[in-house]
């Protein structure tokens, strides 16, 4: 029997470098990259890296070798392969000048075809959904770009209709869940066929260009070209799950890639939003409010009264409530207001909406229309307002669709300053820092404490406004209490009107009283001591302050930490130190936003006291100049 040599077996085969790979599937190295991303290839951290590596200590990227196996039946290295040839033999042609042999050749150039990875990678359509975030989140991003040297303006287009598709079908199930506004962008998530789906749809800003060290566009267009074949066939099931016609049929003024539109990127990004305030075509005649609800009530009713039964039916009641939170509304969008993320929520619960058509495609109705309930405003004033709607922040959309429910808008009107922006996206019970107004949305009871201490501080200030008013009227009257007090004194010869005559034969009295009770303590038995004794330990007492030394809990924690680092065994102490370096962290980072939160709500009440002097101080001298004017 032969002896297996060293690196013959064990994690030394199970791993290979990139330029075995490489060397092994005969590709460059471009072309590897690309196969692995399509693929879904991707580097792998070994155990023991040293093993490995048979024994070499520099970091090398390492792979499978079942994947690099892997890849080597797959048809797409035979294509990557004929671009070379086709590569050596148009520049032959082009260099003899043989223009009629280079144009037979273009028209055969081959084309690589990303269906079967697409199957291969998901086997199920409820796979693809799973993966569809990133998917998402990237096409919305390219449908953003103008035409670049490595971004040709035809993904662009084709990333942007895709993106606008499946905006259709969202609008069209009403599955949208959350949204939140953040810096990167527009935050969304939708629940689709039990899966939640979460996507970035980034703000409008005119595009600058980056140098390539900052981002690599051709790594990340390979990643669209994967990602536009797997939006396009779930778009395609999703569009006939609705009984929808696919592709959807724009009017033939939108979407239209037209010389005019690529050199105004503004007229652009206007018809994507114009096509998102559309109706599609059905292939039946369903109405939407026919369809019928993603949970049977009556099958939950039969299974008994759990309490996942009943939080089942809870969310259900809340998701049938929150489809059709807007219906009923008419919005109309100012011009300076965002338009996209506005349409998508305003659409997706039942709403309708509208812009200035003099400056946008694709209005509905105009700003003058008498049915408008609430106009979207993101100015201070307004020169011409109408009575019969509501002159509302856009944040009033977010937090209705984020509460479930049509919050007062009197907090979101013009000039209001506006109330915190909380994300629905962490969870409630973290062991984290939670805001107080998040607290008071989970519990209405702490909504009563804020205000009272909002209140209790409103009075403060009164109180001591009247004091410096009052300050002077008080010292007189008790000074002439004073006065009066000593002249009674003076008058009767004690305060309670008695002589010291008097006061002396009350105390001799006082002094035998006390020795005759005395002398009939004495006799009394010890069982009715006992009694009074019992008596006395059932009395209510007040009740004593019990101070807390800070120093000696700081210690006794101290003390029981390093009595747990001692008892931790030490194979496991690398993991008991990065516990506790992880809760301190958390500690930290919960001591750091509770001190800005705190500084945010002093320098708030400074600011309330100091616009309230300043009113006052404006307010007096009106006073003074009206009673001069009088004069």
């Amino acid at each position: 029997m032969r002896r297996p040599k060293k690196y013959e077996a064990g994690e030394a085969t199970q791993y290979i470098s990139r330029r075995a790979a490489i060397r092994k599937l005969q590709l460059s190295l471009n072309d590897f990259r690309r196969l692995c991303i399509l693929k879904g290839v991707y580097p792998r951290e070994p155990k023991h890296r040293r093993r490995a590596q048979k024994g070499s200590s520099e970091i090398k990227i390492l792979y499978h070798t079942k994947d690099i196996r892997f890849l080597l039946h797959e048809s797409i290295v035979w294509t990557l392969r004929d671009y070379k040839i086709f590569a050596k033999k148009s520049s032959r042609d082009r260099a003899i000048k043989d223009f009629r042999n280079l144009k037979r050749r273009m028209e055969l150039f081959p084309e690589i075809k990303l269906d079967h990875i697409v199957k291969e990678r998901y086997p199920t359509f409820i796979d693809a959904l799973k993966d569809l975030d990133d998917c998402l989140t990237l096409l919305f991003l390219f449908s953003t770009f103008p035409s670049l040297h490595l971004i040709p303006r035809e993904q662009s287009n084709l990333c942007r209709r895709l993106t606008i598709e499946f905006l259709h079908y969202v609008i069209a199930s009403k599955s949208l869940r959350k949204v939140f506004i953040s810096i990167k962008g527009y935050y969304f998530q939708a629940e689709i066929k039990g899966q939640k789906v979460t996507w970035i749809v980034p703000h409008y800003y005119p595009f600058k260009p980056q140098s390539r060290q900052e981002v690599d566009f051709k790594v990340m267009s390979i990643f669209v070209e994967f990602y536009t074949i797997l939006l396009g066939f779930t778009n395609f099931r999703l569009f006939h799950g609705l009984n929808l016609a696919y592709p959807p049929q724009f009017p033939s003024t939108l979407l239209q890639d037209s010389a005019d539109t690529f050199k105004d990127e503004s007229s652009f990004v206007s018809d994507r939003i114009a096509a998102l305030n559309f109706e599609l075509l059905r292939t039946d005649k369903v109405q939407e409010d026919e369809e019928e609800p993603d949970i049977d009530m009556e099958l939950l009713e039969q299974d008994g009264d759990s309490k996942r039964i009943i939080k089942m039916k809870q969310e259900a009641q809340e998701i049938s409530r929150l489809r059709t939170l807007f219906k009923g509304l008419k919005f109309f969008i100012n011009r300076e207001v965002p338009r996209e993320p506005l349409v998508i929520l305003i659409r997706s619960f039942g709403g309708k909406v509208s812009w200035d058509a003099s400056v946008f495609a694709g209005a509905t109705f105009a700003e003058n229309d008498e049915t408008i309930t609430h106009q979207i405003v993101d100015r201070p004033s307004l020169s011409t307002q109408y009575i019969s709607r509501d002159y509302i922040q856009p944040q009033w959309l977010f937090d209705c669709v984020n509460q479930r429910q049509l919050l007062p808008t009197n907090d979101y009107f013009l000039g209001e300053s506006l109330p915190p922006h909380l994300s629905p996206f962490v969870d409630s019970k973290r062991d984290s820092y939670i805001p107080p107004e998040e607290k008071a949305l989970h519990d209405p009871s702490l909504i009563e404490t804020h205000e009272q201490s909002e209140e209790e501080s409103e009075e403060e200030d009164a109180a001591e406004k009247e004091e410096e008013v009052d300050q002077e009227l008080l010292d007189a009257q008790l000074q002439l209490a004073y006065q009066q007090e000593t002249a009674e004194y003076k008058k009767y010869g004690g305060p309670d009107g008695v002589n010291e005559d008097e006061e002396d034969l009350s105390e001799e009295d006082d002094d035998e009283e006390d020795v005759e009770e005395e002398d009939d303590d004495e006799d009394v038995d010890e069982a009715t001591k006992r009694k009074l004794q019992e008596k006395e330990k059932m009395s209510v007492q007040s009740g004593k302050v019990h101070k807390v030394n800070k120093r000696q809990v700081h210690k006794a924690e101290v003390d029981e930490h390093r009595l747990q680092a001692r008892m931790v065994k030490p194979r496991h102490r690398n993991l008991f130190r990065k516990l506790i370096r992880e809760k301190q962290t958390k500690e930290k980072e919960e001591w750091l936003l509770r001190k800005k939160r705190r500084n945010i709500d002093a320098d708030t009440k400074e600011a309330k006291k100091t616009a309230k002097r300043e009113a006052r101080k404006l307010a007096a001298e009106a006073a003074a100049r009206a009673a001069k004017m009088v004069k």
